[in-house]
């Protein structure tokens, strides 16, 4: 009887043990991530009107992602790492393509229509980006070399222009996001990121010459949004007024009267961070940055314990990138950063950016299982 139990005992471990090795999914990650998108329907309900049409579109987008993102945590990194190149050189041509003959919606030119269905290339390029400098830098000594440094920058500065001509500033950001967060993780030398820096706060007069005039109207509205109160500005005071009415606890949920009354523009979308300050106030917000946090957190460790210099600079850019949907969406909402139209990450409406983000995570677990089981 006792030797029955200690078998029982140790044959269950066992047995989750096959079921994790099978699905390659990293649990941390994917209750913090499941806990997120859970989190999307509940402030979804309240801020689309409580559509059930919204929450339905919204849970097959968000199976989809999710299936995606199984699909990639089975692919071992190394088959990233050698199609890195080839999917990097395909996205380029895809983006070319699109300011041929690319689709135009609200004054962008960022689609492209196959016939049987239509995709926005530079959500392919917010992964290839990252996976092809991280190829390129592995192959070379790091901390990189001024010429292998040029190198990377020219890589990312294709895509992200190419991006920013369509125009979509926000996407151009997190592309350039991504790819330098593999420079980072490459070791770059401060001195490095203090001279680009600097270099770009005085290429500021020609950017600001090269910008389109919506452009420059968003950053004059950032600086100063009380002087068009009812035209570009209206966005964002909304805003502030949503968030500071939550106070401590928030009005409770379906309380948001910025949004029920149709005070605040892109309440499911953009500006939804707002939506969920006014119900659930200071507290619910520092619930959910915790549990970005938590996300953020796991992925640094994963980094951590990759097990090649390819894997390590891809899992840290990922990591790094979804830092920045966060950081970029909070702080254009709170009003200390431009408009760019860069969505609250898991939680905002939306189809490709959840799937090109948990594709991300994805690849995030392929690094992780493939690493753990590797010599078992």
């Amino acid at each position: 009887m006792k030797t029955e139990t200690y078998h029982h005992q140790f044959e269950t471990p066992s047995i989750i043990g096959t079921i994790l090795r099978k699905l390659h999914i990293d649990i941390p990650l994917f209750i913090g991530l499941s806990l997120a998108a859970s989190l999307s329907f509940i402030i979804l309900y309240s801020a689309g009107s409580q559509d059930i049409g919204l929450l339905t579109r919204q849970g097959a987008r968000i199976g989809l992602a999710f299936a995606f993102m199984t699909v990639l945590a089975h692919i071992d990194p190394a088959q990233f790492k050698r199609y890195s190149a080839l999917l990097f050189g395909i996205g380029i041509v895809l983006l070319a393509a699109v300011l041929v003959m690319g689709q135009t919606a609200l004054g962008a030119q960022r689609w492209l229509n196959l016939g049987f269905f239509r995709f926005q290339p530079s959500e392919m390029i917010k992964i290839t980006t990252p996976m092809m400098i991280a190829w390129y830098l592995s192959e070379h000594p790091l901390p990189p070399r001024p010429k292998h440094l040029l190198i990377a920058s020219i890589l990312i500065l294709v895509p992200t222009l190419l991006i920013a001509k369509q125009p979509d500033l926000g996407t151009a950001i997190l592309v350039a996001s991504s790819g330098a967060g593999v420079l980072f993780f490459a070791g770059l030398s401060w001195w490095y990121i203090i001279g680009i820096l600097t270099s770009l706060t005085a290429l500021t007069p020609i950017l600001w010459h090269f910008m389109h005039d919506y452009q420059r109207a968003r950053v004059l509205t950032f600086l100063n949004p009380e002087a068009d109160p009812l035209g570009r500005g209206y966005h964002i005071i909304q805003s502030k007024i949503a968030i500071g009415s939550g106070g401590l606890y928030g009005k409770g949920w379906l309380g948001s009267t910025q949004s029920e009354l149709d005070f605040l523009p892109e309440s499911s979308t953009d500006f939804i961070f707002a939506v969920f300050a006014e119900e659930f106030g200071l507290f619910g917000c520092s619930g959910l940055l915790a549990l970005y946090l938590l996300i953020i957190t796991r992925c640094l460790y994963i980094a951590s314990q990759a097990r090649d210099t390819y894997c390590r600079l891809l899992a840290g850019s990922l990591a790094f990138t979804f830092f920045v949907y966060v950081f970029v969406n909070i702080g254009m909402v709170i009003g200390v950063l431009p408009v760019v139209g860069v969505p609250l990450p898991l939680i905002s409406y939306g189809g490709t950016s959840i799937v090109t983000l948990l594709s991300g995570f994805g690849i995030l677990m392929s690094i992780h299982t493939h690493k753990k089981f590797l010599h078992r």
